[in-house]
């Protein structure tokens, strides 16, 4: 499994698809936090946070994450190499694992620059430290509970085809369903049980949730349930695929 790891971390950043996520990702966030003039910017907005990381970031992830995973089983598919791998005395569930830890581990390397962003607001504040320090950390906490379950996702498209282009659409439309069609189907609803069970149902409402600083037990069984359940049948249709 270790082995397989280090195999999808060195595929990453031997093409150009681990630093290109990397880039565009804190470019992107960049660009639009301090550069363009508007609400998400924070020299503009005059406060201490950096809310707009946390409002753009899940569309940003939207794009990228299934540009990441696509290539999860969709190339070993199309080069030949998953028959070889389902040979190995490996479970399906390891090789998941594997996978699925490899993404994290890019969207991690991605995440860990942006603490830049969150020591030039405690330095630019006023009074210096001024930020809401359980908010923020909140809010990291959900952004990478969010990515991972676009991984999970991603992968699980994946393993579907072995077409690159039919992966990256189904993950990105499956996480955009999840992130946001949920939101607005419970919308759709006046305030009540079947509206706020509907809402519950999507990751942005948890997300949300994570991102005022209080780490619900709830929020954090909706995200492993989630990603579970998108985990077990990519290792189930991998089994299916061994027969």
């Amino acid at each position: 499994m270790y082995s397989l790891f280090i195999k999808e971390i060195k595929s990453f950043f031997n093409s150009l698809a681990g630093y290109i996520v990397i880039i565009v990702f804190l470019l992107v966030n960049s660009l639009f936090m301090w550069v363009f003039e508007g609400p998400l910017n924070i020299p503009d907005g005059g406060y201490s946070t950096i809310d707009t990381l946390f409002y753009i970031a899940p569309w940003v992830f939207l794009m990228l994450i299934p540009a990441v995973t696509m290539r999860s089983f969709a190339e070993e598919k199309r080069s030949g190499t998953l028959d070889l791998l389902l040979t190995r005395p490996l479970t399906a569930s390891r090789i998941v694992s594997s996978k699925f830890l490899a993404s994290i581990f890019l969207i991690i390397l991605a995440l860990l620059p942006t603490l830049i962003f969150y020591v030039s607001i405690i330095a630019l504040g006023s009074p210096r430290g001024n930020i809401d320090h359980g908010g923020t950390w909140g809010s990291y906490a959900g952004l990478l509970m969010l990515a991972c379950a676009y991984a999970a996702i991603g992968i699980f498209c994946s393993s579907l085809t072995d077409n690159l282009v039919i992966s990256f659409i189904l993950a990105a439309i499956i996480s955009l369903f999840f992130c946001y069609g949920f939101q607005q189907m419970g919308n759709l609803f006046e305030a009540g049980q079947a509206g706020s069970i509907i809402l519950s149902l999507g990751i942005i409402d948890h997300y949300e949730s994570m991102s005022r600083g209080v780490i619900d037990t709830r929020d954090i069984i909706y995200f492993l349930a989630l990603i579970g359940i998108f985990l077990l049948m990519t290792a189930a249709n991998l089994e299916y695929k061994k027969r």
